[in-house]
């Protein structure tokens, strides 16, 4: 990036701003700042000050924190214990995992594990696979999530043990694919990368092409029961991503098979449990993970809540010694001090903004945007933002499919945010004169409120 010049809006371009607000935002639903990127100074504003919903853009926040607090090179640790004696291949005692909040962790992780174990010479476990998921505390369930999300991907469970089905890293979760067979017949299912102690019931069925896609497969409320319901059309497919019933649990389950495909066997029928690792147990491994700034580019692009939450609980568990949202939102709060943000009227309740209880104002979000540039970590907090109008999904990420018009794109760089008739869009964007500038706007209020926000912010590019 070159040098950012100063700007100032003309009469015209104030004017136009109140056209977009008053038309393509609506001023009965939207806040929207606009400050000048080299300066800071607000430009324009909008009920900066009007305390919203933030959604996803609290990941600005919670993200930015983690950013200084933990560090760019900060890695999340996973240990391996044992205790008892270990005599011609068979240990006699315990296999501990105990976490703390790795959300990389997937199959090659865990047979990697079994690896170390059979490098050890373990080839059977007399005792049980134990899981020390003690690091964090609470409810493992996002505040906020209600009975329908608790089963989906964005309202995993936060577990300092918990695994990945992909490199997306959407912590606590697998991925269900089902496909159509002849007419009549139940569909096929895959499970990414393993059941895990969740079992399916396929009350599915298949029907002919261009019928109703009716399909739905998830998790009943607290159990491990997934149940396939409903038609799918020949020549469809669907994929989901369904939470895990209890991460620790589901992840050992999932190990414990690793293990045994290795050739580890274990000589009680149901090992797994959770508890904590005892005094006299003796580490025999320690993985890490990637570091937060390879990690942090998923996290924002993909708008991963897992992450976010898992960022906030560690935060506390560092500088508070307890691992849960109220501690880390404290250390949230200590963040925002440092930087001079107003934020004394805000309302915190997690890391990702899944919860509605979250309150938040376009004026501190931008502000908090501005002295983010004054930061040694700025580069990686900014190459993670989507760029709009870029395909590419790790490019353009949740604005990939948007602002596609060749005057708009790659010249905006902003977090979305989504929930419940909830919409925002902040931060860094070029206008038509090639200045640029800071925004925040935020739509409550209003189901389907993208088209409303893109246009208003392409009218607002337009006049500046």
């Amino acid at each position: 990036m070159g040098e950012i010049q100063a700007v100032e809006l003309t009469p015209q371009a104030v004017a136009a701003l109140d056209q977009a607000v008053e038309q393509s935002l609506g001023k009965d639903r939207a806040t929207f700042t606009l400050r000048d990127r080299a300066t800071g100074d607000i430009l324009y504003a909008y009920r900066g000050e009007h305390l919203m919903r933030p959604a996803s853009n609290m990941k600005i926040i919670s993200g930015a924190a983690a950013l200084e607090e933990l560090g760019l090179d900060y890695r999340f640790q996973t240990e391996l214990y044992i205790d008892g004696e270990l005599e011609d291949g068979m240990l006699n005692g315990n296999l501990y995992v105990k976490g703390y909040g790795d959300p990389t962790i997937n199959e090659a992780t865990l047979r990697h594990f079994a690896d170390i174990l059979w490098q050890k010479g373990i080839q059977s476990i007399n005792g049980q696979l134990i899981g020390d998921d003690t690091y964090f505390t609470g409810d493992t369930l996002p505040p906020g999530v209600d009975d329908e999300g608790e089963t989906h991907y964005y309202g995993a469970r936060i577990s300092p043990i918990t695994m990945s089905p992909n490199d997306d890293f959407d912590a606590s979760t697998i991925i269900v694919t089902a496909d159509p067979q002849s007419v009549g017949e139940q569909p096929t299912f895959t499970v990414i990368p393993h059941l895990s102690g969740h079992e399916i019931t396929n009350e599915a069925t298949t029907v002919e092409s261009g019928a109703e896609n009716t399909l739905e497969i998830r998790r009943l409320n607290g159990t491990n029961q997934i149940v396939m319901t409903g038609a799918i059309p020949q020549g469809e497919s669907a994929k989901v991503w369904v939470s895990l019933q209890n991460p620790t649990v589901n992840t050992l389950e999932f190990f414990k098979v690793l293990c045994e495909q290795k050739g580890i066997q274990f000589t009680q029928a149901q090992p797994v449990t959770v508890g904590e690792v005892t005094e006299n147990a003796e580490l025999i491994y320690t993985h890490e993970s990637r570091t937060v700034a390879e990690l942090f580019s998923i996290f924002m692009k993909l708008s991963n809540n897992s992450i976010a939450d898992i960022f906030v609980k560690t935060l506390g568990k560092l500088q508070h010694s307890v691992g849960d949202y109220e501690s880390g939102l404290l250390v949230v709060n200590d963040y925002l001090m440092q930087k001079n943000i107003d934020f004394s009227t805000w309302q915190f309740v997690d890391g990702s903004g899944l919860s509605h209880g979250i309150r938040l104002h376009a004026n501190g979000i931008s502000q908090l945007l501005f002295e983010l540039q004054k930061e040694p970590y700025f580069e990686v907090f900014f190459s993670s933002l989507p760029v709009g109008g870029n395909e590419d999904r790790l490019i353009g990420g949740t604005l990939k499919d948007r602002f596609l018009e060749p005057e708009f794109m790659g010249k905006i760089f902003a977090k979305t945010g989504y929930i419940h008739e909830v919409h925002c869009l902040s931060g860094y964007a070029t206008g038509a004169s090639g200045k640029d500038y800071i925004f925040s706007i935020m739509l409550e209020d209003c189901e389907e409120g993208i088209p409303f926000i893109d246009e208003g912010l392409k009218a607002i590019l337009s006049a500046i």
